[in-house]
């Protein structure tokens, strides 16, 4: 077994125009003053990562490397989250979506697909280059807009979503292989790959492509109503990166897993800070030791109630708290000893 690495965080979330979030140093510092060991960096942030000099420049990731290490961290996945949402965009979110893609290529779809795949080929040998073993992204989604079946989908077309979504994604998958990087998408409403059978059908599409693999984030499945305990039982061998992130789901008379398009706030379904919401952490950390799973526990911080500071601050010391130094030997080793076949017969009466 191996001990889950961590505490690490996500930066999406802390980004801003003041100090200390305003640059990667302060960054850095911030969260290793806050018992961080780990960060995930968000590609879309040109002030944290300069992607197309990443993807050409040994030197230039051998200096990001040593700059992230210098305030002991290290970088534990690059995110490609909004740019992989760009690779499959159904019509009816090009305009909402559109707000994720440069200039030079909004309202126009193809080329912003075309962009989207060419930007992720670069986190693929950026992530090379780092040394990385995993990224993290969304698939994008051609069928969410039919994810309740009314009115009835038409015959084959799921099938053909899945097809279109995996012409997508092949060319970056294959390209991920040649630097030897997993792509681990984060399961997650609005995305085609949402839960254990979507994530199966674009398996199936792929031929069950070695590089396909899950970003494990419990949260979306406790606002899915999906046994995110039995998940792991299921995928644990795809399972390639963590987000440790809580959520709680709380049904009323007049509201359930759709939430009746209120604020996060008001929803029976949100997220919450560590250690706030409903999420079993200890059985998923005990899970993922007994399965092998070779993984950074990464803090993502999206909560409607608690401040981003106090989130930050407390999710260090709770994850540090859920790792388990997996175990060397078994507890009861000291009463083993060598085979001794007379002693077994006649243990066995034989």
């Amino acid at each position: 077994m191996k001990t889950i690495k961590g505490p690490a965080i996500f930066l999406a979330q802390f980004v801003g125009s003041e100090k200390p979030f305003n640059t990667l140093d302060g960054l850095c510092k911030w969260v290793s003053d806050l018992g961080y060991k780990g960060i995930q960096i968000p590609t879309w942030e040109s002030g944290l990562i300069d992607l197309d000099l990443a993807a050409t420049s040994d030197t230039y990731c051998d200096e990001l490397k040593a700059k992230v290490n210098s305030y002991g961290l290290e970088i534990t996945e690059l995110s490609t989250h909004l740019q992989g949402q760009l690779v499959a965009v159904n019509p009816a979110y090009d305009t909402l979506f559109d707000g994720f893609a440069p200039d030079k290529v909004k309202g126009n779809p193809k080329a912003r697909t075309e962009w989207a795949i060419d930007t992720l080929k670069k986190a693929g040998t950026a992530s090379g280059k780092l040394g990385l073993a995993s990224h993290a992204t969304f698939s994008g989604a051609l069928l969410w807009h039919t994810v309740y079946p009314w009115p009835q989908r038409p015959q084959g077309l799921v099938d053909m979503g899945f097809e279109e979504l995996a012409k997508r994604w092949l060319p970056i998958l294959n390209h991920f292989d040649e630097q030897g990087v997993d792509v681990c998408y984060e399961l997650h409403p609005g995305e085609d790959l949402h839960d254990g059978t979507s994530f199966e059908r674009f398996l199936d599409a792929t031929k069950n492509h070695k590089r396909a693999n899950i970003l494990y984030d419990p949260s979306h499945f406790v606002l899915q109503q999906l046994d995110y305990l039995k998940f792991i039982d299921y995928y644990h061998e795809r399972i390639k990166a963590f987000h440790v992130k809580d959520a709680e789901f709380n049904a009323s008379g007049k509201q359930g897993v759709y939430g009746g398009y209120a604020d996060w706030s008001d929803r029976a379904g949100r997220f919450r800070s560590l250690g706030d919401g409903q999420v079993d952490f200890k059985s998923i950390f005990t899970k993922l030791t007994k399965y092998d799973c070779d993984v950074w526990a990464v803090m993502e911080w999206e909560c409607c109630i608690k401040s981003s500071n106090q989130g930050a601050k407390e999710g260090a010391p709770f994850i540090q708290s859920h790792i388990i130094e997996a175990a060397e030997r078994s507890f009861d080793d000291f009463a083993s000893a060598k085979p001794d076949e007379q002693l077994l017969k006649s243990i066995l009466g034989i």
